[in-house]
């Protein structure tokens, strides 16, 4: 297997004039883009967008957003009919939610590619690039800090790589994507990964969290609104969900409210971005009732299974592992854990994951159930 080098020869980009002339140059002519980014995220909400990679063909660029809007990539994104190839695009579609808000039109994920096409869920860029390409890549700068400038040779050579072979990974998975006859479904599915671009708010997160399975239904009401507050909050500081309460935290003070400001300080020392004026407006937020709408619409976690949810639970994953046999496609591809569990509790197919799927799935999956 060869070895890549560890020099990139990559154009580094910091002009927003100059990105659109780079782009410029391929209107018309480039009928894909690898598209690839590094990002930072630990002490904020929001992905911090470090450094996007583009390439087209053998031609790569390296633009810095930290100087340089890559505004202009939207409106030739828009203009053109280049595909997007990304490889395990969902953080990606989150970093560029700023510049690309309903996500990369025209989608390629190399990795639900390569899923489909018979060489497992979830392979690696550098696994995917090794088994297809014969070539093996440096590893070396996963982790490294994106944001610090000058980036180091060995950062620029592993950036330049992680979109150097988009475009032959396309090229390859799509013919086996056409022997086996899935490119439809593989459509389907990116399609459906694109949606990751909107930004939605769950509006029952108290269902994550099983703790709260079998209490008073005021006491989840008041759960759920707690961490609706967090969500809000942790947006509106920009700050991890954790910087202000831990689920512990979520779960202790929903199910016994503190008396006072003094008793919430107490139990909640240490949240760093816990600061005096979000403390006030979160002991408000504890002593307010809910109104009786909400509460009524508050949906319980579902409880721990018992020995018949369990037995039905392992006949519909039986099920779905011989279909995955006979597909020969990964049984988590098939059909995820969260919907066999949804269709063990409710009786009925969930309104996510559609299309194929359910049209595959549904019927002979209800027929198992009681």
């Amino acid at each position: 297997m060869n070895r890549q080098s560890p020099v990139s020869t990559a154009r580094w980009i910091d002009r927003e004039d100059t990105l659109a002339a780079w782009l410029h140059a391929h209107a018309g002519a480039a009928d894909a883009i690898g598209i690839d980014t590094e990002f930072v995220r630990e002490t904020t909400f929001y992905p911090r967008l470090a450094l996007i990679q583009l390439a087209i063909d053998a031609d790569i660029v390296l633009v810095d957003p930290l100087t340089c809007s890559i505004a202009p990539l939207r409106g030739w994104l828009d203009s053109g009919t280049a595909r997007c190839i990304l490889h395990s695009a969902g953080e990606d579609i989150e970093a560029l939610r700023g510049v690309l808000p309903d996500g990369p039109p025209r989608l390629y994920d190399t990795q639900l590619a390569a899923a489909f096409a018979g060489l497992g869920a979830g392979i690696g860029y550098q696994a995917l690039v090794a088994s297809l390409r014969k070539l093996d890549l440096p590893k070396d700068a996963t982790r490294s800090d994106w944001l610090r400038r000058p980036l180091s040779p060995t950062q620029l050579a592993y950036a330049e790589q992680d979109v150097a072979h988009l475009g032959a990974l396309r090229a390859s998975l799509d013919a086996l994507l056409q022997r086996r006859g899935y490119t439809a479904w593989f459509e389907e599915d990116c399609a459906r990964l694109r949606q990751r671009a909107h930004d939605r708010i769950d509006e029952q997160p108290q269902r994550g969290l099983r703790a709260a399975a079998g209490w008073p239904i005021e006491a989840l009401a008041r759960l759920r609104s707690l961490l609706l507050w967090r969500e809000h909050n942790a947006r509106l500081l920009d700050v991890p969900r954790g910087w202000l309460l831990h689920d512990e935290h979520c779960l202790d003070l929903a199910f016994s409210p503190p008396d006072d400001a003094e008793a919430l300080a107490v139990r909640t020392r240490g949240q760093r971005a816990l600061r005096a004026r979000q403390r006030a407006d979160l002991l408000g937020q504890l002593h307010r009732p809910p109104e009786a709408g909400f509460v009524a619409a508050t949906q319980r976690p579902d409880a721990a299974p018992d020995g018949a949810h369990k037995r039905m639970l392992a006949a519909l994953r039986a099920h779905v592992d011989a279909e995955a046999r006979r597909l020969d496609l990964p049984a988590g591809l098939l059909c995820p854990r969260r919907t066999l569990e949804a269709l063990a509790t409710t009786g009925r197919w969930p309104d996510e994951p559609g299309g194929w799927r359910q049209a595959l799935l549904a019927g002979p999956l209800a027929s198992l159930l009681p």
